[in-house]
């Protein structure tokens, strides 16, 4: 049995060598988007992304109301995702209830994909398609992902999501497939534009500032000095993975 799971992988390897420029949404290869340049950082064409920045996010509790769901809404928007609708739906952001038992007080906070330093779903990936970029997001390559779910499984924060059906009216820039794990994606697309993420974007415009994404190496980025004078939680901190998104006020 062993020798067969070796070949196996051994066959899907070579296999994603020949898929890796395979373009499976319209006007866009995977192979470029895991690869794409940070234009914020590294202004020249087709300069890879560097281990000098790392992209995190901090999330202020204290300023995100229980009721809103706009930071929802802008990812699904941006990503091509239904909205959850059904229970087989993909939802890359979730809002989660959180409630004091000394207190009683209930409040609500964003959890998605905290695109760790040591994520646990790029270590059981059978095929590499679980893995982790230079500047810290973690991406799945749906060329070589087999819908095996080990990620899913490891993951302790519950942000990963299976297709379950064929897609159709694909974001060109945002691959997706059925058959295979997707999440969070820092919205990738856009921070290789030097923009910044579809949930802190929307967050912002509404007015309620909770979201802050930056540079987590930079000393003079806004996250990094908001970190430097706030108290910040990185849930399931005991796991000792060191993950890009911070809260504020848990």
């Amino acid at each position: 049995m062993k020798e067969a799971n070796l070949d196996r992988r051994d066959f899907l390897t070579k296999s994603s060598v020949g898929l890796a420029g395979l373009a499976i949404a319209p006007g866009m290869l995977l192979f470029d988007l895991a690869h794409a340049r940070d234009l914020a950082h590294a202004p020249v064409l087709n300069e890879p992304v560097s281990n000098k920045v790392r992209w995190g996010m901090l999330i202020d509790n204290n300023k995100c109301e229980s009721g809103c769901t706009d930071c929802v809404t802008a990812c699904n928007t941006e990503n091509g995702l239904s909205g959850g609708t059904k229970p087989t739906d993909s939802q890359w952001i979730r809002k989660v209830q959180l409630k004091d038992t000394l207190t009683g007080h209930v409040s609500s906070l964003p959890m998605m994909c905290q695109h760790c330093e040591h994520p646990p779903c790029v270590d059981v990936c059978p095929t590499q398609a679980s893995f982790k970029r230079a500047d810290g997001i973690v991406l799945v390559d749906k060329h070589i992902c087999i819908g095996c779910r080990y990620c899913i499984m490891a993951c302790p924060y519950k942000a990963r999501s299976f297709v379950h059906e064929v897609l159709t009216d694909q974001k060109p820039d945002v691959p997706r497939g059925k058959g295979t794990v997707e999440a969070c994606t820092f919205c990738v697309q856009r921070v290789d534009k030097g923009e910044t993420t579809a949930c802190a974007e929307a967050c912002t415009k509404a007015g309620h500032n909770a979201i802050l994404f930056g540079d987590l190496n930079d000393p003079e980025s806004d996250i990094s000095k908001r970190i430097r004078t706030v108290a910040s939680t990185q849930v399931r901190a005991d796991l000792g993975l060191n993950t890009g998104i911070r809260y504020e006020g848990i």
